[in-house]
């Protein structure tokens, strides 16, 4: 009876496994049977560097999207990742027993913030806070970087926190005996050790902030041209599709699956990118 058991249960561990899998492997299929023959027909370099985009026109360039997808990226990373690690390190070296419950429960808390409500809360504050500062119209990249660099932050800190704790605790006892400080042992040994976790956290953080839409849309301007400035509107590849899939048809619809390809083709990039360089840190090691 046991020995059945045993058997049905890894018969659905390995049904869950495939389910993963399969899911993963449809989503592949769906996008790139839809989006490859847009591509094709557009022409691959006037739809991944062309500058236009007007769809009553016939004109599909997602090459300021890209551009825009990066920039509000990059700029929610340089907002997001310092706050996120000085966070994590606060959080597992020096939090009091007393504050770390409510301080973990509401950084918990902020990952279940639907994005709409982000959204809300930087059209309300943040916009006409940068209009007020700085002039404009407010909704612009860095409205977009601010707000984005606001939400990855709990996906950042979770897996930080839990890879410095999983740093054995001989690396911090040795630096302090060779005289080290605190500081200095937690920032020259602990951080480097926990390296790899700390990678894949800000990995995650990309895939949120380069995934994100709706906040995005509201702070963002909405604006399908050229990046012109930090104050300035512009449109990421994901608000691109949520805008227009609503109405379009036919090569305009084929279209915006191909920019989710670009997406995809991104992520897939990124992932890559983070499985080389652990691998060429544990070479080095």
């Amino acid at each position: 009876m046991n020995r059945f058991k045993e058997q049905a249960m890894k018969i659905v561990f390995m049904v869950a496994a495939c389910a993963s899998v399969l899911a993963v492997f449809l989503i592949c299929l769906f996008l790139f049977a839809n989006g490859i023959p847009a591509i094709a027909k557009i022409g691959p370099l006037k739809f991944l560097l062309g500058t236009v985009w007007k769809p009553s026109n016939d004109k599909f360039g997602i090459f300021p999207m890209i551009i825009a997808s990066i920039y509000v990226t990059g700029g929610a990373i340089l907002v997001g990742v310092p706050i996120a690690l000085f966070t994590s390190v606060f959080m597992a070296r020096y939090c009091p027993k007393k504050i770390y419950r409510p301080l973990k429960s509401g950084i918990e808390l902020m990952a279940g913030v639907p994005s709409i409500v982000y959204g809300f809360f930087g059209l309300v504050l943040m916009v006409p806070l940068i209009r007020n500062t700085f002039g404009g119209t407010g909704t612009s990249w860095l409205a977009a970087s601010l707000l984005l660099g606001i939400m990855i932050l709990p996906t950042i800190i979770g897996p930080t926190e839990s890879a410095l704790r999983s740093v054995s605790e001989s690396y911090y006892e040795g630096s302090l005996a060779l005289g080290a400080t605190k500081e200095r042992s937690i920032f020259v040994v602990m951080l480097p050790a926990a390296k790899s976790g700390i990678l894949a956290a800000v990995v995650l953080g990309i895939g949120r902030a380069i995934g994100e839409t709706m906040a995005v849309i509201m702070v963002a301007g909405n604006q399908a041209r050229m990046p012109a400035g930090l104050l300035k509107g512009l449109r990421t590849m994901t608000a691109n599709i949520v805008t227009e899939m609503g109405y379009a048809t036919g090569l305009h619809r084929e279209a915006l699956i191909a920019t989710g390809v670009v997406l995809f083709v991104f992520i897939l990039i990124i992932n890559l990118s983070l499985s080389l360089l652990n691998r060429r840190t544990e070479n080095a090691n």
